[in-house]
């Protein structure tokens, strides 16, 4: 099991800011079912602009792996309190749109974005006006809007310490801890258990086996497949199916990177950002000591101590476009995601 001391490393929260009811309603809070593209049903919380009853802009809120949608109610009502209508959905298998047993359950990262973000994009594009949906993308909640086919509605996203947990980009003083937990443990664990016990080893939320072995197999690339024991297993999607939606994504990308994020790394954030090659892309690194704190880490971002700071930045991207922090790195859209990040002068 994971040390208090190792967990509240990762989290970067204080204990009693976790124990909160993050999943109880508010006024303009409604509970939403919408179809994945295949049909399963997954379930989240629209949050409505204070005193409106609708809003012309969308803005989706996507998860991290393992983490479920209620921890991202805060931010949601940040910007349902500034005219956006935000959108929180958990994905199948996790929170709310979890089966009732995991054990051979059928669902991938991949899934996630071509199946679930895909069928909350048809849900989305027909109410709102399409130049008018914004994502919220968390670690691989920044990734899987790239796996899905009606991606060329999304008008801005903004992503926060996305990758796809390619394992020598972790943060080299945690690698070694970092590989052995997900790298080793979690797949060994997974195909003994049919599914991932996350949840009680204190390692975010039980995941489905093709999340958990997806995650712990990734090589440096997304083109890279599993075995193929693994794919059949667990029917994971061939490799030339994983990145052919990329480049439809045409919405300028806001990339936040936090210094001390050991999954989001600048090598990390790049190596993700490359595939869009449609967008225009802008990568901004935070460090804790910008904002006199001791650590911010991967998840922190979402907590609403950052409601006149981190957030106020990201809403005003999501609503004018605009890049309140000077670029640590800019690249244009292109043909080949093997051109190279310009570093501002």
């Amino acid at each position: 099991m994971a040390s208090n001391k190792f967990r509240q490393c990762l989290l970067n929260v204080p204990g009693k800011e976790t124990s909160l009811p993050f999943s109880t309603p508010m006024p303009g809070e409604s509970p939403i079912r919408i179809a994945a593209a295949d049909g399963y049903t997954l379930h989240g919380t629209l949050f409505q602009p204070a005193g409106q009853s609708a809003s012309s802009s969308l803005a989706i809120i996507n998860c991290a792996t393992g983490v479920k949608a209620a921890y991202y109610a805060r931010y949601a009502r940040f910007l349902a309190t500034h005219g956006f209508t935000a959108l929180t959905y958990d994905y199948r298998g996790i929170g709310a749109s979890r089966p009732h047993s995991l054990k051979g359950f059928r669902a991938s990262k991949y899934d996630w974005g071509h199946l679930d973000f895909e069928g909350v994009l048809r849900w989305a594009m027909p109410r709102f006006e399409q130049n008018r949906i914004a994502v919220v993308g968390h670690s691989i909640g920044g990734v899987v809007p790239g796996f899905a086919p009606s991606n060329h509605g999304i008008h801005r996203m903004l992503t926060v310490g996305a990758q796809f947990a390619y394992w020598r980009d972790y943060k080299a003083d945690q690698r070694r801890h970092m590989f052995w937990q997900w790298h080793i443990a979690m797949p060994l664990l997974t195909m003994a258990a049919g599914y991932f016990p996350g949840k009680r080893l204190g390692w975010l939320e039980d995941l489905p086996a093709g999340v958990a072995l997806e995650w712990a197999l990734r090589s440096s690339s997304l083109e890279r497949a599993s075995p193929a024991w693994i794919r059949r297993k667990w029917r994971l999607a061939q490799s030339s199916e994983v990145t052919r939606h990329f480049a439809g994504l045409r919405a300028p990308i806001l990339a936040y990177g936090v210094s001390d994020d050991p999954f989001g790394t600048p090598a990390a954030i790049h190596r993700l950002l490359r595939y869009f090659t449609g967008s225009h892309r802008t990568y901004v690194e935070v460090s804790p000591a910008d904002l006199r704190l001791p650590a911010i880490g991967h998840f922190a971002f979402f907590h609403d101590r950052f409601s006149a700071s981190l957030w106020k930045e990201s809403l005003i991207w999501l609503a004018d476009g605009k890049v309140q922090r000077p670029p640590a790195a800019v690249l244009a859209p292109s043909s080949s995601r093997l051109a190279d990040l310009e570093i501002p002068a």
